[in-house]
């Protein structure tokens, strides 16, 4: 199902909005290549948003270096905010992340995280925004 502010934008305001390479990642289910993501080293405080919508996602406490090549969090900033979907692509049974907000792509979940939650959430960095702390 399709949300309110997905529905309302057409593939040519998506394409005016992004740069290609977010377009590509966050509306066509991309992904950029390991280890070039702006934030993947980032380590200020502050909450990562969704780069189409500005829907906050995660916050710096619950961000950590997994070695992946991608930022990687282990939990949402609140229920709700992330949805999941079964992704059979590439051959391989995965649990796609997307914004609830907008639609968005954003990676994929797995249930390899090293804190309690058990959780890493595998995000592009084209996906996010960060916005620092006050």
């Amino acid at each position: 199902m399709k949300n309110e502010e997905t529905s309302q934008k057409s593939e040519a305001e998506w394409k005016q909005q992004l740069s290609p390479e977010q377009y590509y990642v966050l509306r066509e289910k991309g992904t950029e290549r390991p280890f070039s993501g702006k934030l993947l080293m980032n380590k200020e405080k502050g909450v990562y948003k969704c780069a189409g919508c500005g829907a906050v996602l995660f916050t710096s406490d619950s961000k950590f270096d997994s070695h992946c090549g991608w930022p990687s969090f282990d939990r949402e900033i609140a229920e709700g905010k992330i949805r999941e979907h079964k992704d059979t692509s590439h051959g391989m049974i995965r649990t796609e992340i997307t914004c609830a907000k907008c639609g968005g792509h954003l990676g994929h979940v797995f249930d390899d995280g090293p804190t309690e939650t058990g959780l890493r959430y595998c995000v592009n960095s084209l996906s996010l925004e960060f916005t620092k702390a006050p």
